[in-house]
């Protein structure tokens, strides 16, 4: 490996943060708004979505991203293996991002195949995309405290794309369509595609690889997946990251179900009237008239300010006591809010928006520390093989977050199925009710608890984390 400086400057670490920034208006989109685009404005049943979702998602997560990882650790360019990748797919990322989301007048039939056809193109060109900018962290420095400061920048900006799909952008497809949903999410995502090729340009033009693996490193593709076999903490990783995905998309989905069909109204907009007049003084009218459309942005934006919050400091914790004992306590007290949901009633709504608040701040903290462990997990690939494979250990990890993503948003709408919700009904049954006030709170909840206890065979610790960077470092050099 070449050793030279590892420090990043303000400039790249805000130029990589862009990246996420771009990919996470779809992906939080994605697992936001697509199995409701899907039941509530394309007009599939729930049980063609579940299996559109699940089918096309597990698809994209055991084909196109190990594919797409081999490919890219064998890129070989003057401006190194992941930056070009990011360049090429900028563009038709956006465009077939736009295309999911349109609802041409087919027939059942073709809307069918048009969704399928559609989300596997959306999905193969964000796994084209995203997989290699996953990897490029992990090559961009090998200094444990930048990596760390890095993904604390990048999920700050994650957090941003994520404020404005879950605060303002259903109030903004009402808008924008003058009451018609389909109208109004083609314009809003013509604006985000846009956006976010603009955003992944940048990246890749402020962005350096200094990790470069010597000539003399070769591997077969059957030596990168046997390595990973024996890469204990990667195996854990990759059931950590289908577990919390899982969560994330299952919630994630199906607040709108929530905020639409369980929580009251009136209450509702007698509790959020002072916080839309004092935002109204300030000039931030953009939350709508629509009291579910208001409350289900301010609800979505008080997480995700204490998310940022937490954000900030998980660097510091991380950086004192390891990513892995962080991760593991603030996930379990996160999901602690979570369960909190199924207990509240239709009216209590202070007591809704509190819990979403402090389940952002704890969630908050472990945020960065996903893709830090794993670009960790890479370190510790080659430290114990002595041979590096970025993108492959990274393309693994993005199965899990597909595999997660497609899980999670199908079970959301398979259960909606299972509990006979009807989709655009002003009333739904009791079963029906029950069975969405467990999609926002015991089911999700599950998944999490489960990575909380995988955690406890993960063997990157602090002082392992120091040894492979002082070793990796010397070798290097």
């Amino acid at each position: 490996m070449n050793y030279i400086s590892q420090k990043l400057s303000i400039k790249e670490k805000i130029g990589y943060s862009l990246g996420d920034l771009a990919a996470n208006l779809v992906f939080q989109t994605l697992m936001t708004y697509l199995a409701y685009f899907y039941t509530d404005i394309y007009g599939l049943s729930p049980t063609h979505s579940s299996i559109i979702m699940l089918v096309v998602g597990l698809i994209a997560a055991f084909i196109f991203n190990p594919i797409i990882g081999i490919l890219a650790d064998r890129t070989i360019t003057k401006w190194g293996k992941f930056r070009p990748w990011i360049l090429i797919t900028a563009i038709p990322l956006g465009v077939i991002a736009l295309l999911a989301f349109t609802t041409p007048n087919f027939s059942y039939q073709g809307k069918v195949i048009y969704a399928v056809v559609t989300y596997t193109l959306l999905l193969l060109f964000y796994a084209s995309n995203n997989l290699p900018y996953s990897a490029l962290s992990g090559v961009i420095t090998g200094d444990m405290k930048e990596r760390n400061s890095l993904s604390s920048y990048r999920f700050v900006a994650v957090m941003f794309a994520q404020f404005f799909v879950q605060v303002f952008m259903l109030g903004i497809i009402k808008s924008a369509g003058n009451g018609d949903k389909a109208i109004g999410i083609e314009k809003v995502m013509t604006v985000l595609a846009i956006i976010g090729t603009i955003m992944l340009l940048i990246t890749f033009l402020t962005t350096k690889e200094r990790i470069i693996p010597k000539p003399e490193q070769k591997s077969s593709v059957r030596e990168d997946l046997s390595d990973l076999m024996k890469n204990k903490p990667w195996v854990i990783m990759l059931s950590l990251t289908t577990l919390v995905f899982i969560t994330l998309a299952m919630k994630g989905g199906s607040y709108v179900y929530y905020f639409e069909n369980y929580v009251d109204k009136k209450q509702l907009a007698l509790f959020i009237q002072p916080i839309l007049e004092v935002l109204s003084k300030i000039g931030l009218n953009h939350f709508g008239n629509d009291p579910v459309s208001a409350g289900f942005g301010l609800f979505n934006a008080g997480g995700i300010i204490f998310m940022i919050v937490g954000i900030t400091l998980s660097k510091n914790l991380a950086d004192k006591y390891g990513k892995r004992n962080i991760f593991g306590l603030f996930l379990f007290i996160s999901t602690l809010f979570i369960l909190a949901f199924y207990f509240f009633s239709p009216r209590a709504i202070g007591f809704i928006f509190f819990s979403q608040i402090l389940h952002g701040f704890f969630y908050g903290i472990t945020i960065p520390l996903l893709w830090a462990m794993i670009a960790d997990v890479a370190d510790y690939s080659e430290w114990l093989n002595k041979r590096r494979a970025t993108a492959i250990i990274f393309s693994a990890m993005m199965v899990g977050l597909k595999a997660g993503l497609s899980i999670g948003g199908s079970l959301t709408t398979l259960f909606l199925g299972y509990f006979h919700y009807v989709p655009n009904s002003l009333i739904q049954t009791d079963f029906a009710i029950n069975g969405i006030k467990l999609l926002v709170s015991v089911f999700p909840a599950i998944p999490f608890l489960t990575g909380v206890a995988l955690l406890f065979f993960y063997k990157i610790d602090k002082k392992t984390e120091v040894q492979i960077e002082a070793d990796l470092k010397e070798r290097r050099t």
